[in-house]
């Protein structure tokens, strides 16, 4: 009770801050700072330079009331074979801007739902990956599956392109609370799904299960979690439910009234937190759970874990090309994202250009505060000197921020030999933290997802 009290004092119960999945984050792109930037981007890469690929599928059949991602409905097969049209030419026009020399290490197809697409449509696509651009003799192919949407056919043509890692979106096994958030999955529909993946020799599977859902409780989640720990998954993300109607109209459909509130969402996650750490994952950043064998253990013990769009990766890539509409790339020289619409979207890449609608290009103080944020929210601490080794004086920017945080988050938050440190029993205050060095936080016009 103390504990709660404290945390209370803090303001993080009533906080709403970014995720921080970037920095800037996506609402402050400017639509002046993208025109123009990808084929100069793309073409001043390094010759080494190992790039990743994020493709965006974002039709769904069904239109899950709970999701916030750039999603849309399809009833007929025709809008997801001509958008794949103008996918396939997207990839040929940005793998024309590259320079000789790098090579793509990572594929990610997302959504919506990748699987959507028929196994000659997935074989095709990947296909033309492969002749676009050049692709590592060892690569990670990873896919997310909806298991309502998927069949052996479609799993092995995913193999036989090269996935080697599948992602299940889960949330919730509680038929009630399916329900209350749209997404009918049943727990024997998953199961069969998971072997089906393991039978094809998909060795790694990420799965992951959503705190603060309508009518959830302690009781109710613990049951979920269990069913998720029989999968045998060697990732678990652990999202908080972001109820963000004002950007998401479909999650108009959820009755509010039925979500808990900010402390029993606390309990909600910490109770979770504990079945993992009690089966014998590795707790990663605030919200990733890994086996101790898996590679983004290992990242993380060696200060390699990152931070993107998808959550946290050990991926090392120079640049994340983002294909498709809304997609987002990450560039060394800053962010561009393609026009959201599909519509939009495949008019700018048929007429000839890139489909980039907005972006944001770096200065030197949005790197340091980028890099403090990232490692922060990657390891609970971060060391000042390794700023100070990349930055020169210019680390110094952060230095009234820290001073600030440590004043606001007394007993929370240490100055120790040089590094900022959560305390033991801090993490629900990692975003609230991170929040103290967001330059654009003060410029308000955005709004956000709960800080817990």
């Amino acid at each position: 009770m103390e504990r709660m009290r404290q945390l209370e004092r803090t303001g993080l119960f009533d906080a709403m801050v970014p995720r921080y999945t970037s920095y800037p984050t996506a609402p402050h792109f400017r639509d002046d700072d993208g025109l123009g930037s990808l084929g100069t981007w793309a073409g001043e890469l390094d010759a080494d330079a190992d790039i990743s690929l994020y493709l965006h599928i974002p039709f769904c059949e069904r239109l899950c009331w709970f999701c916030a991602c750039r999603t849309q409905g399809v009833r007929s097969p025709e809008p997801v074979a001509r958008y794949l049209d103008v996918l396939k030419q997207e990839a040929a026009s940005v793998a024309a801007a590259l320079p000789q020399g790098p090579k793509v290490r990572r594929i990610h197809w997302g959504g919506g739902t990748p699987t959507i697409l028929t196994p000659e449509q997935i074989t095709d696509l990947a296909g033309t990956l492969r002749d676009a651009f050049p692709i590592a003799d060892s690569f990670e192919f990873s896919v997310e599956i909806d298991p309502t949407l998927v069949n052996r056919q479609k799993i092995e043509a995913l193999a036989a392109a090269g996935m080697r890692r599948a992602s299940i979106g889960i949330q919730d096994f509680d038929p009630g609370i399916q329900k209350a958030i749209g997404r009918q999955q049943s727990y024997e529909q998953t199961r069969e799904v998971v072997d089906m993946l393991r039978d094809a020799g998909i060795t790694s599977l990420n799965t992951d299960i959503v705190y603060g859902l309508p009518h959830q409780t302690l009781e109710g989640i613990r049951r979920s979690t269990e069913q998720v720990l029989t999968l045998a998954p060697d990732r678990v993300a652990l999202f908080g439910y972001a109820h963000v109607p004002w950007m998401a109209k479909r999650q108009r459909m959820i009755d509010s009234d039925a979500l808990p509130d900010t402390r029993a969402r606390l309990d909600l996650l910490e109770q979770t937190e504990a079945q993992f750490a009690d089966a014998g994952f590795v707790a990663l950043g605030i919200d990733h759970f890994a086996l101790p064998g898996d590679s983004l253990a290992t990242a993380a013990a060696q200060g390699r874990m990152r931070r993107n769009f998808q959550g946290y990766t050990d991926d090392s890539c120079a640049a994340l090309i983002g294909l498709g509409a809304s997609s987002i790339s990450r560039f060394p020289g800053g962010y561009l994202q393609n026009a959201p619409g599909t519509a939009a979207y495949a008019g700018r890449i048929l007429g000839g250009g890139f489909a980039t609608s907005r972006g944001y290009r770096f200065t030197l103080e949005d790197r340091v505060r980028a890099d403090l944020i990232e490692r922060f929210l990657c390891d609970l601490s971060f060391d000042y000197s390794a700023l100070e080794a990349s930055y020169g004086t210019f680390a110094e920017i952060v230095r009234p921020d820290i001073d600030r945080a440590l004043n606001r988050f007394p007993g929370w938050l240490n100055w120790i030999n040089g590094s900022l440190c959560l305390a033991e029993g801090g993490k629900p205050l990692a975003r609230l933290v991170a929040a103290e060095f967001d330059s654009f936080l003060k410029q308000g016009g955005a709004r956000h997802s709960r800080a817990i």
